[in-house]
């Protein structure tokens, strides 16, 4: 992954920020040296996004799995969760 400056940004505009990404999807803004930000293009967006969906789909499979839930009508939830 690629590191565009902050001073980079500001000249460069999105020109910049295409260019920085074309290779690997994804660039880290740096600001006074420190990695500080992540420009990414939509199909890296979505990679990750959907990753993330597959895991909690995997999370709440395993929680019916092992029986961690609870299974009530919406007013004995609504009663359990309010403060």
């Amino acid at each position: 992954m690629g590191v565009l400056t902050a001073q980079e940004l500001k000249r460069g505009g999105i020109s910049a920020i295409r260019r920085a990404t074309e290779e690997t999807g994804e660039v880290v803004v740096s600001v006074r040296g420190k990695g500080c930000y992540v420009v990414m293009n939509m199909e890296a967006y979505n990679r990750i996004r959907e990753l993330e969906l597959d895991k909690a789909l995997r999370d709440v499979r395993a929680d019916i799995r092992a029986k961690r839930y609870v299974a009530e009508s919406v007013n004995k939830h609504m009663k359990r969760i309010a403060p």
